[in-house]
């Protein structure tokens, strides 16, 4: 998730146009973005899940649960990254998304 700091977080306007270019049409252009962000987003549940799994204890009680500050700051760290889908459209106007159309004859 190097590329992750170099994601614009905020809102900013996209022209239309330059998305479709890739493609020829919007719709597919969104879609391959939409399952990057897919994919993006479950490689990121599967590491916090595997990072927090390590403090996760099944003995605890409600009553034996206590904060633990590590746990934290790694739950802190993932919720600062950027979405999924902001860094699936930068991948895809920058050209690193590899997408092939499916063949129809198929």
């Amino acid at each position: 998730m190097e590329s992750s700091k170099t994601v614009v977080t905020n809102t900013i306007t996209r022209d239309l146009v330059n998305l479709a270019a890739p493609t020829g049409n919007i719709y597919e252009s969104v879609m391959i973005m939409a399952k990057r962000a897919n994919q993006i987003s479950t490689d990121i549940k599967q590491e916090l899940s595997h990072k927090l799994e390590e403090f996760s204890s099944y003995t605890d009680t409600l009553e034996e649960i206590s904060e633990n500050h590590e746990q934290i700051e790694i739950s802190k760290y993932y919720e600062r990254l950027p979405k999924p889908a902001l860094t699936a459209i930068k991948e895809f106007q920058e050209g690193n998304l590899f997408y092939r159309k499916a063949d129809s004859k198929e």
